[in-house]
């Protein structure tokens, strides 16, 4: 009787465990298939193995914030820009793999002593079109290392004290994809002088971007660089300028770096032969690397253009007669060169004076102004007068006199509505 009961009493212990864990099971299923972000933790997870492929690295772990900052990393390998595609800039390419590419290629050759430590910031200034953004991917394929390209329109959200969280998952995902370069371009509009006018979430994410940039500074392990690129250097931050001790000016071609450029974008067209890439690059005086690609791509345009002149006439062509050759690309040069273009961009109250001085020149006001200076030192062209004298009625008579022009500016026609004009 006693080992029956026993018996018993173990049977539906088990079937008492075998139920509880049944219901758990189901439980566990139900929450789960009732779970609102199941959806989104499961595309999560997917990105982040879509990640690890492209990148060609290991499945991390990572945080919400941190798979945000993912999406916007670039593998080395599928940039196709490096150094010889881009045209003059000798010295910088140089200074730039001597202090950036060597040190994240090369660790160990750094690692004795503090004054070989790797740079941690570096900076690329200059007008708009120099190649700036071009030499930066550039950095990071030479480099091989990880590309995170931050954009301050991810970092900005909606839920109070996020984005300071999205500023350290650029600093941690960086650390964990190590080696890395965190590129900022426009750096301006993002880590610009702090005013009284700015918002607190602006001026906390700039003073965590810097703590945490202050951290991996000391960290002489960490192979972590920022690069930054911007047009106005003068609106940075001095605590930003302060981190980024190696600053580059990608200045304006000269006329040897032009040719070099204008070989770089034909190297692999179908163009004319005997081509003079120097007396077409000294055409092109005051143009950057970008104003030279698009003129080439209008160039481009041109045989495609009489094709089609062509075939309207009744002639008929083939499609292996359609050959991309940049012709005439002298005469096009010579047509277009002295187009305004970002290089040769002048302000507009510039173009106003220097019109204004034309004028003078033109009718002889200056002549005016310096006979009537001679006799009468006290009384210039210029003299604004009483209200009521007539002073309009005498400048009239006086330039009748005197046999010359006169131009008459009103300050109300040189105004505009929209500030700035």
């Amino acid at each position: 009787m006693g080992g029956s009961s026993e018996t018993k009493v173990l049977q539906e212990l088990l079937l008492y465990a075998a139920s509880a864990a049944l219901s758990c099971l189901v439980l566990f299923a139900g929450l789960r298939h009732l779970d609102p972000n199941k959806d989104a933790a499961k595309k999560s997870l997917e990105q982040k193995k879509e990640i690890a492929k492209r990148l060609g690295r290991p499945l991390i772990q990572t945080n919400p914030y941190e798979d945000v900052i993912a999406c916007d990393v670039i593998n080395p390998d599928s940039i196709d820009v490096e150094f010889n595609s881009i045209g003059g800039l000798h010295s910088i390419k140089e200074a730039l793999y001597e202090l950036v590419i060597l040190p994240l290629r090369r660790p160990e050759l750094f690692s004795h002593g503090k004054l070989l430590g790797p740079q941690k910031g570096v900076l690329l200034y200059g007008p708009p079109g120099t190649g700036k953004t071009m030499l930066a991917k550039a950095i990071g394929k030479e480099s091989g290392a990880v590309f995170i390209n931050v954009k301050v329109s991810n970092l900005m959200s909606k839920w109070f004290g996020d984005a300071q969280k999205l500023v350290a998952a650029v600093f941690s995902l960086a650390y964990k994809l190590q080696p890395a370069i965190i590129f900022i371009d426009e750096v301006d509009s993002f880590l610009g002088q702090r005013r009284t006018s700015d918002q607190e979430a602006m001026t906390n994410m700039k003073t965590e971007f810097m703590a945490l940039w202050d951290g991996f500074t000391t960290d002489s392990n960490a192979r972590v660089m920022v690069l930054a690129a911007t047009n106005r250097p003068s609106e940075l931050d001095e605590a930003i300028l302060r981190r980024l001790p190696q600053a580059f000016e990608i200045g304006m071609p000269d006329c040897r770096e032009r040719a070099e450029i204008l070989k770089v974008i034909l190297k692999d067209e179908s163009v004319e032969r005997n081509i003079d890439f120097n007396y077409i690059a000294s055409l092109c005086d005051g143009y950057t690397g970008s104003d030279i690609f698009e003129l080439c791509k209008k160039a481009a345009y041109f045989p495609i253009r009489d094709l089609l002149d062509e075939e309207k006439k009744g002639k008929k062509h083939q499609a292996s007669e359609l050959l991309l050759i940049i012709y005439p690309l002298l005469y096009f040069f010579r047509l277009f060169s002295p187009k305004l273009t970002s290089g040769m961009m002048t302000s507009w109250s510039t173009c106003l004076l220097i019109l204004l001085l034309y004028l003078l020149v033109e009718t002889s006001v200056f002549t005016e102004i310096s006979y009537n200076s001679f006799l009468n030192p006290g009384t210039t062209s210029n003299d604004p007068g009483r209200p009521g004298e007539s002073s309009g009625y005498i400048e009239k008579n006086r330039s009748s006199c005197y046999r010359v022009q006169q131009v008459k500016i009103s300050i109300s026609s040189m105004a505009h509505t929209v500030f700035g004009r």
